[in-house]
């Protein structure tokens, strides 16, 4: 289990809920009215249409976690919630990183981005965009490594995550 840095356990959780209008408002409202933090959100449609996938970030402790999941299913939308933080999972963030760079640094820039298995998918005369897709610590290390050359502009995904294998896959069809 993974320890955010204010020393709580970072839980990722996964909600299915109905693809309608203000759903995903009624879940971030009720995560600022009880004072719950959300170290990062994605959302996106599933394989069942209608349905869309929300993969919360939370740190919490065993406590919080319970509010956090008890209050999610008084969302009328949401019809699953499933915690797989001890699970076994596939977890993986997409970054898109602008970094400075001229002709005498675009070399070693590019050459950075092959040794995480990044992209470069754009160049501009004084700048280029890499593309990371991993880990958050793999992408965090990238970014590290970048900064000596002068980041102008980071946009990152946050965490999806899927559980491995075919059993207990977190669609609402599955038997608890």
């Amino acid at each position: 289990m993974a320890v955010s840095a204010n020393g709580l356990e970072r839980h990722t959780i996964v909600a299915l809920l109905e693809d309608e209008p203000g759903a995903l408002n009624r879940v971030v409202s009720l995560f600022r009215a009880r004072g719950f933090n959300i170290a990062s959100m994605t959302v996106g449609p599933t394989e069942t249409a209608n349905l869309s996938r929300l993969t919360l970030v939370v740190d919490a402790d065993e406590s919080v976690l319970e509010q956090i999941t008890k209050q999610l299913y008084k969302v009328i939308e949401v019809l699953k919630v499933t915690d797989l933080s001890e699970d076994k999972v596939v977890a993986r963030e997409l970054a898109l990183i602008k970094v400075s760079c001229n002709s005498q640094t675009r070399a070693e820039v590019m050459q950075m981005a092959d040794i995480y298995r990044a992209r470069i998918v754009d160049v501009a005369i004084d700048s280029v965009i890499v593309e990371c897709t991993g880990e958050e610590d793999k992408i965090d290390s990238l970014i590290s490594l970048l900064r000596r050359f002068g980041i102008k502009e980071i946009s990152r995904t946050g965490r999806v995550a899927m559980l491995r294998g075919a059993s207990g896959a977190t669609r609402v069809l599955d038997d608890e």
